[in-house]
């Protein structure tokens, strides 16, 4: 690698670029590319860097389909962006390698859901999985499921179920729901940006309600189901449950494992979004080499930008993601940063 000698604050981004094609390993061994003087970088599974929108399948723990996508990429690093339970489908975003710092705004975002409620049955886990707690006669009008949409939509307060992942004392709640314990657990203010409430058709003499909400982070939609119920005045669970929007994602956009498994490798790899689409709102800025160098080593620049809040900084030389900051009195202040390697790494992945 004579075209490039690694310094210890990466001052120069233009360093990195004029060496990208000479970035090889040439001793015919497989890793990652150096990035100290003194070594490789861990060799094994490859430097993935991107985000993957997985619809889960039924059945699958968010890990687990997590684990699965990771092994068939060989990523080395990989993460979730909100938990869908085991009977829960839909759009799960994996974020791979460097998308992992900027995953954040993703966990914040709001979400979308379609669920299917059973009326008349409440269940000890507020799903099909649970044992029957109660069966009640069902005599709701349609003026009853339009009264009680307006209730539910805007500003409410949920109590978390207990066979949910939220912690006390250390402890993750369905824990304590396995011992038979119910513990005190503070309520939470979510919002309902929308609701649509539909009754649709249902086997055996049963009714089912269909359920769309729009809504903040962190809403119970088991809970939001059981509470819809228990204003109907007859109880509820669901028997369906997916995710069909994350933030600025949707359900169209979403591959399933089973497709990833049969993919030829390359149509694998452009499954994976790059980097950036995870920060939609952030305003670009792009530095030229100078100024993106000492940007990547924390140095704040000044320009003629208004204050913004959220900033995306690229490289103009090569065009890359330098990492995210905010700008205050003229000056570009560093945040979450890329270092040239793992740039590199992401721009061999999308090459």
């Amino acid at each position: 690698v004579d075209a490039w000698q690694p310094r210890a604050d990466f001052e120069y981004l233009g360093d990195l670029a004029a060496a990208l094609p000479s970035l090889r390993r040439t001793d015919g061994q497989t890793g990652a590319i150096p990035i100290a003087p003194d070594g490789w970088a861990t060799v094994g599974l490859e430097m993935v860097d991107g985000v993957l929108l997985l619809d889960k399948p039924l059945g699958l723990t968010s890990n687990d389909a997590l684990q699965k996508a990771r092994r068939l990429f060989s990523a080395a690093k990989g993460g979730h962006t909100g938990t869908l339970d085991p009977l829960a489908t839909g759009l799960l975003p994996l974020c791979f390698g460097e998308a992992t710092k900027f995953s954040a705004d993703l966990l914040d975002a709001d979400k979308t859901y379609e669920a299917v409620a059973r009326l008349g049955v409440t269940t000890t886990t507020g799903d099909a999985e649970g044992e029957v707690l109660s069966e009640s006669p069902v005599n709701v009008s349609p003026e009853d499921i339009a009264r009680v949409c307006q209730a539910f939509t805007g500003p409410i307060t949920q109590i978390p179920p207990m066979h949910s992942a939220l912690k006390k004392d250390g402890k993750a709640l369905y824990e304590y729901a396995r011992a038979g314990e119910t513990v005190e657990r503070a309520p939470r203010h979510v919002s309902i940006y929308a609701l649509d409430l539909q009754e649709v058709p249902a086997p055996d003499g049963q009714r089912w309600l269909k359920i769309r909400a729009h809504c903040s982070k962190g809403t119970y939609i088991r809970t939001l189901g059981e509470d819809i119920g228990q204003a109907l005045g007859c109880g509820a669970h669901l028997v369906a449950l997916r995710r069909v929007v994350t933030g600025p994602f949707a359900e169209a956009d979403c591959i399933r494992l089973e497709d990833l498994e049969h993919m030829p490798e390359a149509d694998r790899a452009r499954q994976l979004r790059p980097v950036e689409c995870l920060l939609p709102t952030h305003t670009p800025v792009q530095l030229l080499p100078e100024d993106a160098g000492r940007f990547l080593s924390g140095v704040r620049r000044r320009g003629q930008w208004p204050d913004t809040e959220h900033v995306a900084v690229f490289g103009t030389q090569p065009k890359a993601l330098l990492g995210t900051a905010h700008i205050k009195a003229g000056e570009l202040i560093p945040e979450r940063l890329l270092s040239p390697p793992e740039i590199h790494s992401i721009l061999e992945s999308l090459a």
